[in-house]
């Protein structure tokens, strides 16, 4: 096998085995069912605990000072949360309410996004009230100092009262008060901005005798593992935070050693912040972070196995409050959407390195100036998938040099392949003298055997990050192109089976052993363009090496069937731009390949050799 097609099996064998692991570990993702979740009051079981909040079931403590006087405790209760008075929420972007039981975030839904393409499909629903499916929301509260009692602090089943306000939105910020009766007035007052920032200010007014101390905190707590977790390597889903600079991200299932339960020695993941930071809990597409803003602050991550429950906390530093004073802490909270502009306006505003929040990958280094350059194109084009054409078109120009000599040597090889087959007559079986004049002819020639691998090598890591950024970024999440395909971030809809809707018969669903044979339009036309590209590469003299370069493309076709839309059509248009080179290129250096003719001249080859064949019979 002389050098040149050692190369070409070599880089086709290697991309081949790189696509097909990539596959397996990152298969393409469902569509999310269409499933609403419904406010279901649902009894659950506990055991009563004291205090002046009324909670019950099993106490969880938030991260507190050590010591006897600091041992607040923010029960998890059985009331059912659905059905507790409530201060409704509305902007531009979100709808739900507030708790006033607790004066907990916990009923929150995204006007702009449903969760299929259906018409009839519901929004997505990001809080639920505990006792509910998908039970996820947040509570302030303060942990007890000196002077104050362990149940004289607010926590998680507190009777707030409404004190101001009506309906919490843009315009309109809430405030809750509670008095404990002992000299403390606590009050929490909400205010929200037109997209997803709510800031909270947590007050604490001291009508009693004696100086008091206490630490105001805010928690994120998760109820069992989300029911639409997907689970893949390429997105992370769990816990996410940032301190001082420094991200960190935990998987749910990384989050079980955290066992709580186990109180001496608690394993929780703790870090004290000494400048800014956040934490949280972060899906696909949407986040929900505490941020405590330009402050020390104690961020911590637990995990209770017992009930199940997720919860991360951002603890405040404890603060002295004076007879006859006032305290007013404010922090922000972050529920939404994983929008880039806006998370970009929120990262200008102060919150650090909020835009990593975004899963970038490992190849950040591609996928953020893939993800802009795609980005800025749709501000002007208005179509994401037009948008990725012109993206690949820019690629493909600013890789030319590149390709340009590596189209140029492959039409050189072409041309040296009559020398080649007559080099192999003349020396037989004596491979290393094959080898030998065959490196000697390159070298005279000056022609360089490995540079047909070079598209190949430049195409893995952009296709690599290409689909990162359609898989994980929230804005290309149900972009449609042309006609059927509705929806880029996932597999063609058509299928061969029912000649692409054709037929009224429906098509095996994604999980069906035979889906992997329903492929659409994209996947065939990339098969074809993959097929006419390869006419212009040097073919092999070895039959072995001819069959296998005569499936690849078949191969491919099937395999990137199950792929999302976007990076079907991104290989689609970057074969046809590289065919056009290439043949440009090939011509441009003497060589002049009819592909066509190639293509007919296989045909009659054929026909001839079958009736040849028939003769003999």
């Amino acid at each position: 096998m002389d050098d040149q097609n050692k190369n070409l099996i070599l880089a086709t064998v290697l991309s081949f085995i790189v696509v097909i692991a990539w596959f397996l570990l990152f298969p393409p993702a469902e569509q999310a069912p269409d499933q609403t979740a419904e406010l279901t009051a649902a009894q659950s079981e506990g055991t009563a605990s004291t205090g002046a909040q009324g909670g019950t079931g099993t106490t969880l403590t938030p991260s507190g000072e050590a010591g006897a006087n600091s041992s607040a405790t923010t029960a998890v209760g059985s009331t059912p949360l659905a059905d507790s008075p409530r201060i409704d929420i509305d902007t531009p972007s979100l709808s739900g309410s507030i708790a006033l039981t607790g004066g907990r975030i916990d009923d929150l839904t995204l006007k702009n996004y449903r969760q299929t393409l259906d018409e009839d499909s519901p929004n997505v629903r990001l809080f639920s009230p505990q006792g509910t499916p998908d039970a996820y929301y947040t509570i302030y509260g303060w942990v007890a100092g000196t002077n104050v009692a362990a149940d004289a602090v607010p926590g998680a089943d507190t009777p707030w009262q409404l004190e101001s306000g009506e309906t919490l939105s843009p315009d309109s910020p809430v405030t809750l008060a509670w008095d404990n009766g002992a000299g403390l007035i606590f009050r929490q007052t909400y205010a929200v901005d037109d997209k997803f920032m709510f800031t909270i200010r947590q007050s604490v007014e001291n009508t009693g005798d004696a100086a008091v101390s206490m630490r105001p905190y805010g928690l994120l707590r998760r109820h069992g593992l989300p029911s639409d977790l997907q689970s893949y390597f390429v997105v992370h889903e769990g816990m996410i935070r940032m301190s001082d600079g420094t991200l960190e991200e935990e998987a749910y299932k990384k989050m079980d050693d955290l066992d709580f339960d186990n109180r001496e020695g608690a394993p929780a993941s703790r870090i004290e912040v000494s400048e800014s930071g956040w934490i949280g809990f972060t899906e696909h597409y949407w986040m929900s972070t505490l941020i405590p803003g330009d402050t020390p602050f104690r961020s911590t991550v637990k995990y209770y196995p017992s009930q199940d429950v997720y919860q991360t906390e951002a603890v405040l530093g404890s603060a002295e409050i004076a007879p006859g004073t006032t305290l007013d802490v404010d922090t922000m909270l972050f529920s939404g959407a994983k929008e880039w502009e806006t998370i970009k306006e929120y990262e200008a505003a102060g919150v650090t390195r909020f835009i990593d929040a975004i899963d970038w990958g490992w190849f950040f280094f591609l996928t953020k100036p893939i993800f802009w350059l795609i980005h800025w194109l749709h501000s002007f084009i208005g179509n994401m998938g037009w948008s990725i054409i012109v993206m690949t078109i820019f690629l493909k120009a600013l890789l030319f040099p590149l390709a340009y000599k590596s189209y140029a040597s492959m039409a050189k090889m072409k041309e040296l392949q009559p020398q080649m087959e007559k080099l192999k007559e003349r020396v037989g079986d004596d491979r290393a003298k094959l080898q030998k004049e065959m490196m000697e002819m390159y070298k005279r020639e000056k022609v360089n055997p490995a540079a047909g691998c070079l598209p190949i090598l430049m195409q893995i890591p952009i296709f690599f990050s290409l689909y990162k950024v359609i898989f994980v970024t929230l804005e290309l999440r149900q972009q449609p192109w042309i006609g059927w395909i509705r929806d880029l971030s996932a597999p063609d809809p058509s299928s061969i089976l029912n000649f692409f809707g054709l037929f009224p018969w429906g098509v095996p669903a994604i999980d069906s052993p035979i889906h992997i044979i329903s492929i659409g339009i994209l996947p065939i036309v990339l098969g074809l363009s993959m097929w006419l590209q390869q006419k212009l590469n040097p073919a092999p003299t070895d039959p072995a090496q001819q069959m296998i370069f005569a499936w690849m493309p078949w191969v491919f076709m099937f395999m990137l069937g199950g792929f999302a839309s976007g990076l079907v059509l991104y290989w689609i248009t970057n074969n046809t731009i590289t065919f056009t080179q290439q043949y440009l290129i090939m011509r441009s250096h003497g060589f002049k390949p009819d592909v066509f003719g190639n293509i007919r001249g296989s045909f009659k080859r054929k026909k001839k050799a079958d009736a040849a064949e028939n003769g003999k019979k």
